[in-house]
């Protein structure tokens, strides 16, 4: 069953940091002050972090020095017509984050608290405040916005505690794990790792920033068993040069969410030591719900599966997670399973999301039908396994027909000149709507709409999954990462009323 009810929220402390011991302290700390912990992203800006200062109003705000005159202004300026609206009524106590690190130490030139000493005036006898309510609140993430506004997601004591337990049966943690922090703490808590590393009593290797170097240098020095993160990282180890290739001391799982990589970088990365799982999640879900680890093309081969989608498969879902299905969104009932027909991915169970602070409008409907309902469209396959196709609002409607756009950028990424991919719908006065494929080239690499055209003429099932154009250069991204399909689908829309 879920929490149902949607409890009014603590007293709210933020931490802008990357990956420092800190902010993983951070993750124990305000919870057992029996405070609610928002980890907000690094990268946001100014007019992106004073909405959500506004919608939090945190009482405490610990900020690595790198970003403390950022977190100063917006706290500082008085004509800022967010916090005036909101009537604040206090000033968050501003502290700063030192990381000693070797390589990046950073100071703060704020008259500010500093972490380290603030720490050195807490009570040695303080007792911890355990939650009244399971259903409590434990912590608050914002979801990336490629869909729209960035919302307030608040998880519960209870979904974090069980999706923690969920992590370490599903991704064979065993007794003494090494965890090197490639995903950001500040993506759902760490997809939860932050307390399931602490449950079995792990080395937690903080890394500042990710590179292919450190990676490998962090793998060979620490013996890391675990890492996660955006699928870019695994084209990072992919392509790294040979000279910071070091070899692994054993197998690393590597646990990755997102548009999975092609097959060549997916068979380089497991050469060079590495396991892979792939996950689908969302903020909502408290990080990847479905999971499936890859298997190579000779695998597959001897399987007798079609490769393809074999590979684009997202798996089962975690065991602490209680259903997830594909339902036609109106009937609410269950899609057949013949990896066709589409249906809207739904989730329900313990280990999704209280609900969306402040707007409980949006938390009924996100949960109507007594499901998550996620927004994405997939299909259901014989094996049990769900396949997402595509956001909703992404899909490119050809009639009465739904085209994914993911099963063309699949494609278009695994042309061997092309590094990133984005498709999205044109409309069209004839069709309604058709593909529209924005690419960008790998480094010193050369091409045309023509060529990319006829790759995909040969490879694409339908004619209709056909891009009409193709369009070259860098895909706009979000702070998160994501390529911003709407800026594409406006871009792309422009392009059309100009074009013959």
């Amino acid at each position: 069953m879920l929490c149902s009810r949607f409890v009014v929220m603590f007293m709210q402390v933020v931490a802008m940091a990357p990956n420092v011991p800190a902010l993983y302290e951070l993750h124990f700390a305000v919870p057992m002050a029996g405070a609610t912990l928002s980890a907000l992203n690094v990268s946001l800006d100014e007019h992106a972090l004073t909405i959500i200062l506004h919608r939090l109003r945190p009482k405490i705000i610990f900020v690595d020095s790198e970003f403390a005159h950022l977190v100063s202004k917006v706290i500082d300026n008085k004509n800022n017509t967010h916090l005036q609206e909101n009537h604040y009524d206090h000033k968050p106590l501003l502290v700063a984050i030192h990381d000693v690190s070797p390589d990046h130490r950073t100071q703060c030139d704020l008259e500010v608290p500093e972490y380290e000493q603030t720490l050195a005036t807490g009570e040695s006898d303080f007792q911890a405040v355990s939650p009244a309510d399971e259903c409590g609140p434990i912590s608050v993430n914002f979801t990336s916005g490629s869909t729209g506004t960035p919302k307030a997601v608040a998880y519960s004591h209870r979904a974090a505690y069980l999706n923690s337990l969920g992590l370490i049966l599903r991704y064979d943690m065993g007794k003494s794990p090494v965890f090197l922090w490639t995903v950001d703490m500040f993506r759902c808590n760490g997809w939860c790792f932050t307390w399931a590393m602490a449950a079995l009593g792990g080395i937690n290797v903080c890394i500042r920033n990710v590179s292919a170097k450190i990676i490998f240098d962090s793998i060979q020095l620490h013996k890391v068993t675990h890492l996660c993160g955006k699928p870019t990282i695994l084209n990072m180890i992919a392509e790294s040069p040979p000279v910071d290739q070091k070899r692994l001391p054993s197998v690393v799982i590597g646990i990755i969410a997102g548009t999975f990589p092609t097959i060549p970088v997916l068979e380089r990365v497991q050469k060079l030591g590495f396991n892979i799982v792939q996950g689908y999640g969302m903020t909502e879900a408290l990080g990847p719900a479905l999971i499936r680890p890859w298997r190579s093309w000779q695998h597959h081969h001897e399987d007798n599966h079609d490769d393809h989608n074999l590979k684009y498969r997202e798996g089962l879902h975690n065991i602490t997670l209680e259903a997830a299905d594909v339902k036609d969104p109106t009937t609410m009932q269950s899609v057949p399973s013949d990896g066709e027909t589409f249906g809207e991915v739904m989730l329900r169970g313990n280990t999704l999301m209280a609900g969306y602070l402040g707007n409980p409008e949006a938390t009924r409907e996100a949960f109507s039908g007594g499901w998550f309902r996620t927004g994405d469209i997939g299909v259901r396959h014989v094996d049990g396994c769900i396949e997402m196709k595509d956001r909703a609002r992404d899909a490119i409607v050809l009639g009465k027909e739904l085209i994914s756009t993911l099963d063309i950028e699949a494609v278009l990424l695994s042309h061997p000149k092309v590094v990133e991919a984005a498709v999205v719908a044109q409309n069209d006065v004839v069709a309604g709507q058709v593909p529209c494929a924005f690419v960008k080239l790998k480094k010193g690499e050369c091409s045309n709409s023509e060529e990319i055209l006829k790759f995909c003429e040969e490879q694409l099932q339908k004619t209709a999954m056909i891009p009409k154009s193709v369009w070259f250069g860098d895909l706009p991204m979000n702070s998160t990462g994501k390529v911003q399909k709407s800026v594409l689908r406006d871009r792309a829309n422009a392009i059309g009323k100009h074009c013959p």
